[in-house]
């Protein structure tokens, strides 16, 4: 085997420490070398795509132009460490730690209880340092790009945004200015007016308390990296790994050089196009070019006619370029400038726009690229370069399209771009239309341009171009040549379309789906431009007085508001809550906003998640195998070529499972036959998890499909295809009903799932000890008992030689309840098989299309009303997708039907349920369950009622919803007086009536955007249907010092649990919280739990740790009286010395809970929460977006255990009910494989989608004899009532078709997303465009509701 050549010495610092790495992989990602290497965890992996920003660092290098240091956030996933040449990174722990001294952004994202989970946090703590490291007071707008490429799950973001305003420009002052308003004003007023009463409070933290940032304190860039930039090495340095070779030149005839002696390989800069690509197709290229130490492809020229920019300036920089620019000269030579800074602003996320260079996004090529189509259509040329000289070509339709005559010769590269002014009479726009508004890839994009003759509005050049509609950017040069010379009117926009959607044709089998859709925005956008620039046409004609303005078309009032894009703006809002009685001793924690006991950990990076455990002696890592097929028989396994693959040990089947291989319904591993594209049927287990992955390519395995191949809730119904008996719950005389009411409306409801995209994907850790058949499992579960159980059935051996331990989970929301049982057992069998620890930790691809979601839901109904709004029978049916496997879809399907009548007092009523078995991964578990897809469909009934009354959907709510004591369908006695309080407080606080009022009004001045509100009322049941279910236990010990520990059965999954837990010992013990601590939750401490889910975590472990603790009282109150003027550390050495006991097991027996479903009554809630949630939106009725313009929530917590973390669940669940309704879509194809499986595709809501004004307030002096301190559990109820925004989004689009004529009973759809809302928005251009019959082609995906 021939010798490698010897590397090169990689030189880079990390944190102010140098780091000299002689064995450089071009393959290893800076994340990976943080991790594995530096042993720096904080730094974390969520997504692998560089669009979460979880893995955020910061980059500081030296410009050779500008002769300063740059400094920059990127995605550590996305950044080969030979890339790192001369610079110098700064992670999360080089910021500040707890152990040495805190940075002020991590001191104030924790105290302003920004974090939940903690895993999103070290990566928004280095977005925001690295935007203070640019700009010491940064700006508002600067603060929200700057943030937009961090996703977060848990919060809300809005307590994030607080914490970075505290750094702003005038946060202590006025944010409005020139506005003649101060943006105080309303937490002023609302703290004045609100509550003269000294009782409620709207601070959740004191800015007062925070340090003061001292920039004196910073790392400062290393002297050595200034010496090596100032005197830089002109050799090539060449990185030799396995399979690649890192090339990068020193200068630009050295890379020409190596240009013209490797053609094919490609030139890498920010690897935030080719490193996706290679990770998704599993290719790799042998030689990679890295042009990043030549200065000459990073220059920009300014000239009379345009400005040239260096192909290898990021898109940041070409921005800054732009505005400058733009900045600099007059308007009538920027407009293309314009256009690519419009698109620039939304494209991707701050780091990818760090990271991707202008000449990576143009040779790349995308389909999708948001420049090229501008570009395009502003007559960029593209500069190029080879050994043998210079040449121009224009970036154009052929350029883009590929072909030879007019791409790159394989030994040229691109030096620069350049752009000329636009000129007097041109104008230019960019329109893009994303699933929202910031960091997702444009479903559709356009570029366009139009000169005229001087002084006239006969087109004199004409160019437009599409990007999303083809496999390349198309332009529409043949309909712009037949546009020459005619005039600026509707006759030519009618024209244009018309050979627009001729010549920019989409099959309707195209790749992305959406065809329809984007044919409409095709001549959507065309109309947005004619408008705009048919208006700048009337200002410049006005600007130069000329006499025959008058011949240009009037643009009506109604149609200007088409022409404005929807601003980003910053979230502004107010919390208020009940403040703690002034008689409460200052010690008590118990209703004060405590921070989150791991807020700091989180923000330095030093709480521990699964996968942050440090690797064990003799380690191996798994790789699942998953099925191919939808419905298949498996013909033969072959895993010899994988065997052969070095450093691969053995692969796990189901052969190697000494016990049982999970349930009858429910197998670990798939046996002869798969029901479902992503089941899991083996697992690799070698060295490295980079060779367990290429050892899972390497396994052939041969199927044979059966049929039938069920997809859809359609085909279930059609196959009598499902997984439970049906649910039913009946009162009254649905019949008789029907018979009496005035008027009878049907309708269906379409919910789309939901994936739980919990930032810390599944992951395992199982040890085996040396004895005892003994195991020590870590893994990131709601349910560790569950996972105990599973891996004791599946090893056959007892429950108590196993423990596992769960530390913190970064992230739940139900899909970390039943799934993480299978790969804790998988991993186990491994770890038993080989005798080695086994580490298994999903990538964010693996885990979305294994483990399920939010069922899918199909939903029938029918009311009976009479002419005055009053609901008189209803009949709801509904079909869950329940995938596969059962799962728990029939609890689910229980629950949904439990929950169906929401807020409403209807005398006849009849819901049916049914859960589908259908070839899709199985659906699990998801907060809410079942509710915010049952109630949807209720929710849709009073508004199709509505309509049919002409009476606004608010009064519909009101008039049937309940008013006094009384028992629902399932005979559960309430008193409905708290909801009655929420939504007369959520009317009154969120004005709702004059701002009902002022949408009318706006809505009949405005043709193209309309404005919807809605109010939604909610009473959701809290628990298990099962008294054993709402058991708990806890156990505290007092050690000698007076220092506490306390476990219990809950697990920590950011919604507090611990703090809670800590506050409630602290009260009952009468000490402060600094002498508690919480370590990990065990199933060797606290045995047999119940899941942590249901939202009653907090309420059944706190009676639990209460219990404990009032016994160890008890036991200490004679030692107490004895010496009452004792410290607590003399009592409790006092009761060692007297041999009284220390510790005690706390118990509490549970919530009595029951069901009869024979009978179809039962108590099977021990409470309820109210809330009330009104929206307000905007939309855009020609493209589909819409703006979330204002929520206000009030919410029935009783007296909250902590404000801060109870309004952070209010806040988080909201946002991802928001995401849900919105949204969040799963796209499978017509073969049952999940599309939408990345963050690229999904699309989770951003900080950009918040309302823009976002008030919570927890309903005051409200009481419950039932629970823990009259508090109440908050973690699910939230995500229905961000179906306000749905419904609000619906109330606009309801008055748009109104305005058309059309009809308003149209079938429900979610999520509403721009596709939904813009076809719905039904006018000329919907009409226009061509469709095609559903049975000439193969639509690229499939409804599965």
């Amino acid at each position: 085997m021939p010798c490698q050549p010897r590397s090169d010495t990689l030189i880079f610092f990390v944190n102010g420490r140098k780091v000299t790495e002689r064995n450089a992989d071009p393959e290893v990602t800076l994340l990976t070398f943080l991790r594995k290497n530096l042993g720096l965890t904080g730094t974390k992996y969520a997504c692998g795509r560089g669009n979460c920003g979880a893995c955020t660092v910061m980059v500081s290098k030296h410009d050779p132009v500008s002769k300063k240091i740059r400094h920059f956030s990127v995605t550590a996933c996305l950044v080969p460490i030979c890339s790192l040449y001369g610079a110098a990174v700064t992670t999360v722990e080089g910021v500040g730690s707890i152990k040495t001294r805190l940075h002020p952004v991590q001191e104030r994202i924790a105290k302003s209880h920004g974090t939940q989970c903690g895993f999103c946090t070290p990566g928004m703590v280095m977005s925001l340092y690295t935007l203070l490291r640019n700009h010491l007071q940064p700006s508002e707008e600067q603060l929200m790009e700057a943030l937009g490429g961090n996703l977060c799950r848990c919060t809300g973001y809005r307590p994030i945004l607080e914490s970075g305003k505290t750094f702003c420009v005038g946060s202590n002052g006025c944010q409005q200015k020139g506005t003649g308003k101060c943006c105080m004003d309303q937490r002023e007023n609302l703290s004045s007016s609100l509550d003269r009463k000294s009782d409620i409070c709207t601070e959740l933290f004191a800015k007062e308390e925070f340090q003061p940032l001292d920039p004196t304190q910073e790392l400062i860039f290393p002297p050595e990296l200034l010496r090596m930039a100032e005197n830089p090495e002109k050799r090539t340095l060449i990185f030799y790994g396995e399979r690649v070779t890192w090339i990068s030149p020193g200068t630009l005839q050295d890379l020409l050089e190596l240009k013209a002696k490797y053609p094919e390989a490609p030139l890498i800069l920010g690897n935030t196009s080719l490193g996706p690509a290679m990770k998704a197709q599993g290719r790799s290229y042998p030689i990679l070019l890295s042009p990043a130490r030549i200065s000459e492809l990073s220059v920009v020229m300014k000239t009379s006619d345009g400005l040239t920019i260096g192909a290898a300036c990021s898109l940041a920089q070409v921005k800054d370029f732009l505005t400058e620019s733009i900045s600099e000269l007059s308007e009538e030579k920027t407009q293309t400038y314009q256009a690519l800074l419009k698109h620039l602003r939304s494209l991707a996320g701050q780091q990818i726009r760090n990271m991707a260079s202008l000449g990576g996004h143009i040779i790349s090529r995308h389909c999708y690229s948001d420049l090229n189509p501008v570009l395009a259509v502003g007559n960029a040329t593209l500069n190029l370069r080879s050994e043998e000289g210079t040449r121009q070509i224009p970036l154009n339709e052929q350029f883009l399209a590929g072909l030879a005559s007019a791409d790159l010769k394989p030994e040229e590269i691109l030096e620069s771009v350049y752009i000329p002014h636009s000129q007097k009479w041109e104008f230019v726009s960019a329109f893009r239309q994303a699933q929202c508004l910031q960091n997702a890839l444009p479903d559709i994009n356009a570029g366009m341009r139009v000169l005229f003759k001087e002084g006239t509005d006969t087109i004199e050049d004409l160019s437009i171009a599409y990007g999303g509609v083809g496999t390349a950017t198309v332009s529409a040069h043949k309909s712009c040549q037949q546009l020459l010379g005619r005039r600026w009117n509707e006759l030519m926009l009618d024209e244009a379309c018309r050979l627009v959607l001729d010549e920019v044709s989409l099959p309707g089998s195209a790749p992305g789906g959406k065809v329809e859709f984007k044919r409409t925005l095709v001549v959507s956008f065309l109309f947005k431009f004619y408008l705009k620039v048919l208006q700048e046409l009337k200002m410049l004609v006005r600007l130069f007085s000329m006499p025959d303005s008058s011949c240009y078309p009037e643009i009506s009032d109604g149609f200007l508001s088409a022409l404005e894009d929807f601003p980003v703006s910053i979230p502004q809002g107010v919390q208020t809550f009940q403040r703690v009685d002034s008689h409460q001793p200052l010690r008590d924690p118990v209703g004060r906003p405590i921070m989150h006991l791991s807020g700091l950990k989180h923000a330095t990076g030093e709480a521990i998640f699964c996968d942050d455990i440090p690797r064990v002696d003799k380690e191996l890592f798994m790789a699942l195998v998953t099925s191919t097929r939808a419905h298949a028989k498996i013909i033969s396994i072959n895993f010899s070529e994988a065997l052969e693959l070095p450093e691969v040990v053995d692969v796990i089947t189901v052969e190697d499972i000494p016990g049982t291989n999970g349930t009858e319904d429910d197998k670990l591993l798939a046996v002869d036959e798969v029901l479902c594209v992503g089941q899991v049927i083996c697992a690799v287990v070698a060295e490295t998890d980079v060779q367990a992955k290429r050892a899972i390519e390497k396994i052939k395995i041969t199927y044979e499909d059966l049929e039938p191949i069920i997809f859809t809730v359609e085909d279930a119904i059609k196959h009598n295809s499902f997984l439970c008996p049906e649910k039913k719950l009946e009162q009254g005389n649905i019949k008789e009903a029907f018979e009496k009411v005035d008027q009878i409306v049907e309708g269906e409801v379409h919910v789309g799932g939901q994936e739980h995209f919990y930032m810390e994907t599944q992951r395992v850790l199982v040890i085996p000890k040396t004895e005892d058949k003994e195991l020590d499992i870590y893994v990131s579960t709601q349910d560790p008992a569950h996972v105990q159980k599973t891996v004791s059935s599946t090893l056959n051996i007892p429950i108590n030689r196993i423990t596992c331990h769960v530390k913190r989970v970064g992230g739940g929301f139900g899909g970390k309840v039943g799934r993480p049982s299978v790969f804790g057992a998988i991993a186990a069998v491994g770890a038993v098989k080989t005798g080695h620890p086994i580490r298994l930790v999903l990538d964010r691809e693996d885990d979305m299309l294994i483990t399920g979601g939010r069922h899918p839901l199909f939903g029938k109904y029918k009311v009976g009303f009479m002419n005055n709004g009053r609901i008189k029978a209803l009949d709801i049916e509904c079909y869950v997708n329940g995938g596969c496997m059962l799962d728990d879809s029939e609890l689910v399907t229980e629950f949904l039907i439990l929950k169906l009548e929401n807020a409403y007092k209807i005398h006849n009523l009849r819901f049916r349920g049914r859960a589908c078995k259908t070839n899709l991964p199985s659906n699990t578990a998801f907060r809410g369950f079942g509710f915010p897809q049952g109630t949807l469909v209720t929710e849709s009934c009073i508004t199709a009622v509505a309509a049919k009354c002409g009476l606004p959907p608010e009064k519909i709510r009101e008039k049937n919803m309940y008013k006094t004591f009384d028992k629902t369908i399932y005979k559960q006695a309430f008193s409905p007086e708290t909801l009655i309080r929420c939504w007369n407080e959520c009317l009154e606080k969120s004005s709702f009536h004059s701002r009902r009022r002022q949408v009318e009004e706006f809505n009949k001045k405005n043709y193209w955007k309309k404005k919807g509100i809605a109010i939604i009322p909610m009473k959701f049941s809290v628990g298990f249907a099962a008294t054993s279910y709402h058991q708990a236990a806890a156990l505290v010990h007092i050690y000698t010092d007076g220092s506490v520990l306390v476990t219990h059965g809950g697990n920590e999954l950011g919604q507090g649990i611990h703090t809670k837990m800590l506050q409630v010992a602290s009260r009952e013990l009468k000490v402060p919280m600094s002498y508690l601590h919480i370590c990990e939750t065990s199933t060797a401490t606290v045995p047999n739990t119940i899941a942590t889910a249901a939202s009653i975590g907090a309420d059944v472990n706190g009676r639990a740790v209460q219990n404990a603790c009032q016994i160890l009282l008890k036991r200490l109150e004679p030692i107490i009286k004895k010496n009452p003027e004792g410290t607590w550390e003399d009592w409790i050495e006092a009761a060692f010395e007297q041999r009284i006991s220390l510790s005690a097991t706390g118990y509490f027996r549970g919530y009595k809970a029951f069901m009869d479903w024979e009978k179809g009554e039962g108590d099977p809630f021990p409470y309820y929460v109210y809330g009330v949630a009104c929206s307000e939106v905007e939309i855009d009725c020609l493209t589909g977006a819409h703006k979330k313009t204002r929520t206000d929530i009030v919410m029935d917590a009783c007296c909250s255990l902590n404000p801060a973390i109870d309004i952070g669940q209010i806040e988080g669940a909201f946002i991802q009910g928001m995401g849900l309704y919105t949204t969040e879509e799963l796209q499978y194809s017509p073969e049952g494989v999940l599309y939408s499986r990345s963050s690229d595709e999904y699309k989770i809501p951003t900080i950009t989608d918040i309302p823009e004004e976002f008030n919570v307030s927890l309903l005051p002096s409200s009481q419950t004899p039932l629970t823990i301190y009259s508090s109440k559990g908050l973690g699910e109820s939230g995500m229905f009532l961000g179906s306000s925004v749905f419904f609000a989004i619906a109330d606009a689009v309801a008055a748009a078709r109104r305005e058309r004529n059309a009809a308003e009973d149209f079938t429900v759809k979610s999520p509403a997303t721009p596709e939904q809302v813009r076809m719905a928005c039904a006018d000329r251009f919907t009409e226009m465009i061509p469709r095609d019959d559903p049975k000439t082609f193969k639509p690229w995906s499939i409804p599965v509701a």
